[in-house]
């Protein structure tokens, strides 16, 4: 699926895609959605869990020859914070918090509509994502739902924040709720629940592309 190489001259004036995620099994699910509909080299690289990780593996992605303009996209699981919230949702973050403050994410509402079309039936919500460095449950959940976070993970605000550090570039953060406040992974059907979760995730490359494409195009 992905493009590992270069890009070579005949595509050197579409920037790259770049997909950002943390573990093993969010990267199988990612590169298992084909690449067809590209408008240019793609590459999902696995970063490792949290925010330091995510920043290195990005850091190292975007200094290969040629990717140095790519656009990013953060993907992958996470937890979902706002009620009614179930696994196999999506979220797609207006901006990402963590430690350096917010950071807007770019044509959220194109994801959106992209996404409606990938995965009919899903619901997509759109707000704040929010950054930790740990498994974020009970109390501490509470506590960034209150502050207007939609969901947290480990790696969104780091990998957006270190592209953005490395150049002006398109940023957004897609992300499938595999834990949620009414179905929190120490209960045991959340094993359904992240199947669900691996299926959804498993079919948002096309909306990714779609996103992609639609900020190449000349702006009026």
């Amino acid at each position: 699926m992905e493009r590992d190489r270069p890009p070579g001259k005949p595509e050197a004036a579409v920037p790259p895609l770049l997909v950002a995620c943390a573990l093993g099994i969010e990267r199988f699910a990612l590169r298992g959605g084909g690449r067809a509909g590209a408008p240019g080299p793609v590459r999902v690289v696995r970063t490792g869990m949290g925010p330091v990780h995510a920043a290195r593996g990005v850091e190292r992605a975007l200094a290969r020859e040629g990717w140095d303009a790519a656009a990013v996209i953060a993907s992958g699981f996470c937890a979902g914070l706002a009620p009614g919230m179930h696994p196999g949702d999506l979220v797609v973050a207006e901006e990402t918090r963590g430690p350096d403050g917010a950071l807007a994410c770019d044509g959220t509402a194109l994801l959106v509509e992209a996404l409606a079309r990938a995965v009919p039936g899903r619901t997509v919500h759109t707000g704040p994502l929010t950054g930790s460095d740990h498994v974020v449950r009970g109390p501490e959940r509470a506590a960034l739902a209150a502050g207007g976070a939609i969901a947290v993970d480990m790696e969104s605000a780091a990998t957006l924040r270190t592209a953005r550090a490395a150049g002006p570039r398109p940023l957004a953060a897609v992300r499938v709720v595999v834990d949620a406040p009414e179905h929190e992974l120490v209960r045991i059907g959340t094993v359904r629940g992240g199947i669900s979760a691996f299926r959804v995730l498993r079919a948002v490359l096309p909306a990714f592309f779609e996103w992609h494409r639609s900020l190449l195009l000349p702006r009026r």
